[in-house]
């Protein structure tokens, strides 16, 4: 591991002290001579250098945490990518670890636990909603400064180790304490693997020990899978029953049981803070068997499950499993086929057919197709086939590495939503797609669900067939094993009604704990068991579940959407209002953010590097981007409100280049007043060669260049200086000249003449 203490990187970062070490970067203390502050920069170690897969991954998680900006989160400020050496350039905090603290106090006051739990979560929930997931928060990556102000850091670095193996070892001691039962297992993790983190470090707060410690780091995370905690009163009696069911619900080893989301546990967490002597009931209905489950406060009917030697689960004949709400009697006539997964194709006979003539038929075929394209609208766009009609040709991702080419690729952006399943797979490299629907070639509404399959390490599920087995037995059966089960009613004559047709993935496939696994049912087609669709729209989130639930019909997703509507009310539905239903039947409802959104398209200067630009409506931020200028000259900026006459401003690195006045009282935003300023970009050149920076200088308007040549430690002909100093920005008008200091080399006599160049257009 080269130390790089004493050192200087890119010109700009003078290395002073090594204050961290983790197990793929070590973080160093350093000045910022262009913003004169000191920083924190967390450089990745060079055995992860080496392996391009990582330096890719450091690049894309990089860029994600830069868009992270919350007062409880440490804040970037700069990455480099270069192919010796990657780093990230971090706030330096003044203060000490939250481990460090709870060490000094051995008890947290549960008030002050309050209090700083609180930020982690507001921290948690920002990252979160961005689609960032720590996958490492523990007391030693929490920063408590003298005020009382919680900084969580290290956001993103777990996230790109995943090629990583998943066996526990020595290394891992400093986490294993902290982390999740599924990350223990090495199983697919996602937000509420940072809750149940939460959760040990709130324990670890208020008793002042760990829930689960052992001899070395197996035996802990065995203990995170196995093991209740014990209860936090019996350790310090002072902690208030709310609170202690609180920790214990972010510690359920289940994903299910847990607080569903960051924004779920806060509501709890200020309940309690409104009336400590609160107790929620929420406690009362967790039941002892295997796995954990989470029922009502009436309970339903147990359905048994039989395992097999083998450890596999057998779904309970339809028989067996008796409800007379389910109990009907098919009269179904109206069969649906299902999709043909086979295509037509034609088959040329050219044995003897002359090469004239087959060049001729490969004409009339191209121009018959050109003419087929013109008449239906065919596109194509970002590698998709675009049809007539708002559909797309769905391209084939299969042999895809997911997260480098599909999850970040902003190509993808409106064409398709993407839904992840992990499997098992022999044949396929962790990471990459081994399966779609729909397949290759298929036509998809633009904007619809393409379902991936992708590899993953770890203990795969055998998914049972559920074929001709009623859909409640095989919803309970599947949600017992650890996944998340969708419904999808389907019309079908040929299966009993209530009973399963198939399920996605398919029967005899091996799924990793935690994926969605969707179920199809028959349902009565027979015009007696229809009625009408109720109506919706109009209504709150909750009276819309209570309406369905009355005519016991199943949400199987809820959507949100830029609205006026207030905010939690049905927008729309489907099926729509009046349309016959039965019991049984899916229902999507669409509810409105309570904002209405807009874009306005700003112009950026070309070629001088990655900007950052932000928006802001009313004050709060609705848009902040790092944007490349070398591959867009202009951009659509998001902005989002929900009342009239509110104050639009857009910032460029900081600086204000556009505000106007939106209404954003109307689905279709209204914009006035509006002002574009003059932005001057300035650019860091230190380091850069001379005619490097020359033309860089050049393509931002600064004409009047002069050059000062003095003996130096760095190599000749890199500039070691430059005036005014990058830190003036963006105050340096393009008529000021910029003076260079140009390295001579450490053994170049000295000269007295300097270089004076102006209107040096064209330099290359």
């Amino acid at each position: 591991m080269e130390n790089y203490v004493g050192k200087r990187l890119d010109g700009r970062y003078e290395i002073q002290d090594i204050i961290g070490v983790g197990g793929m970067a070590v973080v160093y203390k350093a000045y910022d001579s262009i913003d004169d502050r000191i920083v924190a920069i967390k450089v990745l170690k060079e055995e992860y250098l080496a392996d391009e897969g990582y330096r890719r991954r450091f690049k894309n998680e990089s860029k994600a945490i830069a868009i992270l900006s919350h007062p409880n989160i440490v804040k970037v400020y700069d990455v480099s990518f270069g192919d010796r050496l990657q780093y990230i350039v971090m706030e330096h905090v003044e203060g000490i670890t939250l481990k460090e603290y709870i060490e000094q106090c051995g008890v947290v006051n549960w008030n002050e636990a309050l209090f700083f739990v609180i930020q982690i979560l507001r921290a948690l929930q920002h990252a979160h909603d961005k689609g960032i997931v720590h996958r490492d928060i523990k007391p030693h990556n929490i920063m408590l400064l003298d005020n009382g102000l919680i900084k969580v850091a290290d956001f993103g670095i777990a996230r790109f180790s995943r090629g990583e193996t998943r066996t526990i070892t020595e290394k891992a001691i400093g986490s294993v304490h902290y982390i999740s039962p599924e990350q223990a297992k090495g199983q697919l993790t996602d937000e509420k693997a940072d809750i149940y983190s939460i959760g040990v470090v709130l324990y670890e707060m208020l008793t002042g020990k760990l829930p689960f410690d052992g001899d070395n780091a197996v035996a802990i995370a065995l203990m995170q899978l196995q093991v209740e905690a014990e209860p936090l009163r019996s350790i310090n009696p002072d902690i208030p029953m709310g609170f202690e069911q609180i920790t214990l619900k972010a510690m359920q080893k289940n994903p299910r049981d847990r607080y569903q989301s960051v924004a779920e546990m806060l509501l709890d967490l200020e309940e309690f803070k409104m009336n400590p002597n609160i107790k929620f009931d929420y406690q009362n209905y967790f039941v002892d068997d295997e796995p954990t489950r989470y029922i009502g406060k009436i309970q339903e009917k147990t359905i048994p499950v039989d395992r097999q030697p083998t450890g596999e689960y057998k779904p309970i004949k339809p028989s067996d499993y008796e409800d007379d709400a389910y109990n009907y009697e098919s009269d179904s006539q109206n069969d649906i086929p299902r999709k043909s997964l086979a295509s037509d194709r034609t088959r040329v006979e050219n044995s003897k057919t002359t090469k004239k003539n087959f060049t001729v038929i490969l004409a009339v075929a191209f121009v018959t197709l050109l003419i087929i394209a013109i008449i239906l609208g065919v596109s194509i766009k970002n590698g998709a086939l675009t049809l007539g009609g708002n559909r797309v040709k769905v391209e084939s991702f299969i042999g895809a590495d997911y997260v480098e080419e599909i999850q970040y690729n902003t190509d993808f952006e409106g064409v398709y939503i993407f839904e992840v399943v992990y499997v098992t797979s022999s044949d396929f490299p962790e990471g990459t797609v081994t399966d779609q629907d729909p397949k290759a070639g298929e036509s998809l509404a633009k904007g619809g669900v393409v379902k991936l399959y992708v590899a993953k390490s770890g203990e795969g599920k055998i998914i049972p067939d559920f074929t001709n087995y009623n859909y409640k037995a095989a919803r309970d059966t599947l949600e017992s094993m650890g996944f998340v089960v969708s419904l999808q009613a389907t019309e079908n004559d040929a299966v009993q009604v209530g009973n399963v047709i198939s399920t996605n993935p398919a029967a005899n496939t091996s799924v990793l704990e935690g994926s969605t696994i969707t179920i199809f049912y028959a349902v009565d087609t027979s015009a007696e068991s229809q009625f009408k669709m109720p109506n919706l729209e109009g209504l709150s989130l909750t009276e819309a579940k209570l309406l369905i639930e009355k005519n016991e019909l199943v949400v199987s997703k809820i959507e949100t959407v830029d609205s006026s509507i207030a905010t939690n009310y049905v927008v729309s539905q489907s099926p729509a209002d009046g349309s016959p239903v039965r019991k049984g039947d899916s229902v999507i409802i669409t509810i409105s953010s309570g904002y209405v959104s807009s874009e306005v398209s700003i112009n950026l200067p070309r070629n001088v590097g990655v900007l950052n630009v932000r928006a802001t409506v009313d004050g709060s931020e609705t848009f902040n981007q790092l944007i490349d200028t070398d591959s867009y000259s202009t951009y659509a900026v998001s902005i989002k409100g929900n009342t009239a006459n509110s104050q639009i401003k857009i910032y460029i690195d900081n600086c204000l280049y556009y505000e106007a006045i939106g209404d954003f009282s109307k689905e279709n935003v209204k914009i006035s007043n509006a002002n574009t300023y003059a932005v001057a970009f300035y650019k860091n050149v230190i380091g850069m060669s001379e005619l490097d920076a020359i033309t860089a200088l050049n393509n931002l308007g600064y004409r009047s260049i002069q050059i000062n040549r003095e003996i130096s430690s760095q190599p000749a002909g890199t500039v070691i200086a430059q005036s005014p100093s990058f830190e003036s920005a963006p105050n340096v008008d393009t008529s000021t000249t910029i003076v260079l200091t140009v390295s001579k080399g450490a053994d170049e006599e000295t000269s007295s003449g300097d270089n004076s160049f102006s209107d040096l257009e064209g330099v290359n």
